[in-house]
């Protein structure tokens, strides 16, 4: 499979659900959890529990993307999960393989590298993780090659009529002629999730993407938001666009007022947004090519006492620096302050940076499994990326949704014309 360069560069996140839930991996979760399912148990692990066009998925492989899916914290049952997933990869692999294509070890590795990156681990410390915890590393590099074969198939089919044209470019990014900008107002709901109530939240934001109405989604953030937006129904103040994070930017653009987006995962919780108002802003949308920020860690996650104490450091201090003094004599962890590229900032936190300003305090997120609050600080934005590199982030947007958008039309086409028997 050969990579191809140009303006829409081989997306590695063409394995769009895994690269979302990514994230929420920790290593506190990556241990021995033994295989749980009745039918593996009654079965020859290796018998055939699918057959998918005579291509046979055995049981084997069920258990260990189910328990891919647990170490990763996957939301849903993970068997019914795995088994779903592993008849989409049947498929995929049939036609990739009638279209000549398979992904070579480097592009595998390389793979593997990205996402180990996310969890902060190197490759060899990765795939040693997945293995204690029961996930076997050909388990996970099948996986990995099935995605990128099957992403460059359907870039191949349909990357051609993926591209925007100018208008409609020009209309995303909210410009007349060369000014211009655009800013939103969203209104949002974030909701926790842990392994103990994964399917419940799943199937609570299902129901929550099918509101229509503002006054509904209101009384709905104010029920089950966890964040302090909540207190007004999730209403955010407007924000220039250029302040969310850039996957998000051409998903909300999207959106009409009153319309709800899909669920979007961040680590340890879900979100939805809605669209209240879109303004154009004269003279452009501010940009910037860092954010810098701080992060400090306070025991007991959103207890009482936690918050409590988050409060009464907020009071004391104005700026990022003060925060080393709060930190003095603690262990170096607890607080850390980074400068980031918005696309490289995690999206929970990036979403609570939008928010703020200069010297602004969010202690909405939390990490560990909800037992650290982190009192999360913005230091300041560092203008500017060019007008070039906006637009190109834009278009490479655009053309993920709609690559994505053909990918699920193209699956389920080759789904109804399959032979698939549940054994």
């Amino acid at each position: 499979m050969q990579l191809k360069k140009s303006i829409f560069p081989l997306n590695l996140s063409r394995i769009v659900h895994f690269a979302l839930v990514l994230p929420m991996l920790c290593l506190a979760s990556l241990t021995s959890a033994g295989l749980t399912s009745q039918g593996a148990q009654a079965q020859n692990l290796f018998a055939p529990a699918i057959v998918v066009n005579a291509k046979v998925v055995t049981y084997y492989e069920i258990e260990q993307r189910a328990q891919l899916y647990r170490l990763l914290r996957n939301p849903g049952d993970p068997i019914e999960t795995a088994r779903t997933e592993l008849v989409k990869d049947r498929l995929k692999n049939q036609a990739t393989s009638e279209a000549g294509i398979q992904a070579t070890p480097e592009e595998i590795t390389v793979a593997i590298e990205a996402f180990a990156q996310r969890a902060k681990l190197t490759d060899e410390q990765f795939i040693k993780a997945l293995k204690e915890g029961g996930v076997a590393p050909e388990t996970f590099r099948d996986f990995i090659s099935v995605s990128l074969e099957w992403g460059d198939l359907v870039r191949s089919r349909f990357l051609s009529r993926s591209r925007p044209d100018e208008a409609e470019i020009d209309r995303a990014l909210g410009r007349v002629g060369s000014g211009g900008g655009m800013r939103v107002l969203l209104s949002e709901i974030i909701i926790p999730i842990n392994a103990q109530n994964a399917a419940q939240v799943e199937e609570l934001v299902d129901q929550l993407a099918q509101i229509t109405s503002v006054e509904d989604f209101a009384k709905a953030a104010a029920q089950y938001s966890a964040t302090d937006t909540r207190t007004n129904g999730g209403r955010m103040d407007w924000l220039p666009i250029t302040n969310l994070p850039p996957d998000l930017r051409p998903v909300l653009l999207a959106l009409r007022p009153g319309e709800v987006s899909s669920p979007i995962s961040l680590p340890n919780a879900v979100a939805l947004f809605q669209m209240r108002d879109v303004q154009e802003i004269v003279g452009g949308s501010p940009k910037y090519s860092a954010i810098e920020y701080a992060k400090y860690y306070i025991p007991g996650g959103r207890s009482e006492a936690a918050l409590k104490t988050a409060a009464e450091i907020s009071e004391h201090i104005d700026r990022c620096d003060d925060l080393y003094g709060i930190a003095k004599d603690q262990p170096a962890e607890v607080l850390e302050r980074e400068s980031l590229p918005s696309s490289k900032i995690p999206r929970d936190i990036a979403l609570e940076l939008a928010k703020l300003d200069n010297g602004e305090i969010s202690t909405n997120l939390t990490s560990s499994d909800g037992q650290t609050l982190i009192l999360l600080m913005l230091c300041g934005r560092a203008p500017e990326l060019s007008d070039d590199e906006v637009r190109t982030d834009l278009i490479n947007g655009l053309i993920q949704q709609r690559l994505n958008a053909f990918s699920d039309s193209y699956l389920d086409q080759l789904r109804a014309d399959a032979l698939i028997i549940e054994k």
